[in-house]
């Protein structure tokens, strides 16, 4: 997977859709990109860009507008305040049709990396923020409190829905890459609604290999959770053996894996790969190393419900200070050695 580390705010333009209006408000300038504003955008951008909800995608076939304009800017063909006022416009359009969408601020930004440039699109959705009023009663003072919905995500907030669109080029495995996330709120008008892809972007989503590798440790640790419940010496030994596959290999078979935890067990080898076959969607895993080190950097053991251990994956793999010894009977000690210093938090 590309992992962006190097981003370059170039230009930036805001426009206003509110669903109470019946325009939209196009902005004529760009952002005057002052340091608290570009601090403010590069730390959404960033983030956005580290999410672990950001899919890679392709552009559908069908003609589409937000595919014709974000080409034309990156290669050249307009400028950056047009291409934006017609997305935003596009936006606008499908928010007016479908009636249930969101109002925002739609940000768009012209953006370097060390893969190349990129056209970003944000969609701030408003929060409600709270503020005072000041009337005057009787000749007297009277401070109240009230709700506000026009302000924007914070800088440690996450967006909801954003994209950052490549040039197209034939060797290109994608597109661009897309955060689509859905409201788990039933009461909410955009409840499992995915018009930013389909509708707006007119894209489709392809997993890369963050998305296969943590789809396959997350099958895996299912697996595990239920066909191993009461046996913490069969748990340890398959989560040590896959942790070595993850850190070791570039790429495996799931009936490898299987191969190398059950020998024999013939019967469990087949409902392990079915299994995890059926919820990663894969029978070959591309390791995604960058994922893997992160996931594993700091490792939280949940023990017999009652005690949780939080370890580095140091000090995980260091015998002389952290060792599992399995007992031979289901069970297996966890043995913290020679400690010279703790604290209670």
């Amino acid at each position: 997977m590309e992992y962006i580390n190097e981003v370059t705010i170039n230009e930036a333009i805001v426009h206003i859709l509110d669903n109470n209006s019946e325009e939209a408000i196009l902005n004529e300038y760009k952002l005057d990109l002052n340091e608290e504003v570009y601090t403010f955008l590069n730390k959404h951008i960033q983030k956005s860009l580290k999410d672990e909800e950001l899919k890679y995608a392709v552009f559908n076939k069908e003609k589409n507008i937000v595919k014709d304009i974000s080409q034309q800017f990156l290669y050249g063909e307009s400028a950056l305040l047009e291409a934006s006022k017609e997305l935003a416009q596009q936006m606008f359009l499908l928010m007016r049709s479908k009636g249930s969408i969101a109002s925002c601020d739609l940000i768009v930004v012209s953006i370097s990396t060390e893969y190349g440039p990129l056209l970003g699109i944000l969609k701030m959705d408003y929060i409600k923020n709270y503020v005072h009023t000041i009337d005057f009663i009787n000749n007297k003072i009277g401070v109240n409190i009230i709700p506000q919905f026009t302000g924007l995500p914070g800088s440690g907030q996450k967006l909801q829905k954003c994209a950052f669109i490549k040039p197209m080029k034939e060797e290109s495995s994608f597109n661009l890459m897309v955060i689509d996330k859905q409201t788990q709120n039933k009461n909410s008008e955009e409840y499992a609604s995915n018009y930013f892809i389909t509708n707006y972007l007119g894209c489709t989503v392809i997993e890369n290999e963050r998305d296969m590798t943590k789809n396959f440790v997350t099958a895996v640790e299912k697996w595990t959770r239920t066909n191993l419940k009461e046996n913490a010496e069969a748990q340890e030994m398959v989560r040590s053996t896959i942790k070595k596959k993850l850190s070791e290999e570039e790429k495996f078979e799931v009936k490898a894996v299987a191969e190398d935890l059950f020998k024999d067990k013939t019967e469990t080898k087949q409902n392990f790969v079915e299994f995890v076959k059926e919820q990663s969607g894969a029978e070959t895993i591309a390791v995604d190393r960058e994922w893997v080190e992160k996931k594993f950097k700091r490792i939280r053991l949940k023990i017999d419900k009652d005690i949780d251990l939080y370890i580095n994956e140091e000090a995980y793999k260091d015998n002389s200070r952290f060792e599992i010894v399995r007992n031979g009977d289901g069970t297996i000690s966890m043995i913290i050695k020679h400690v010279s210093n703790y604290i209670e938090k």
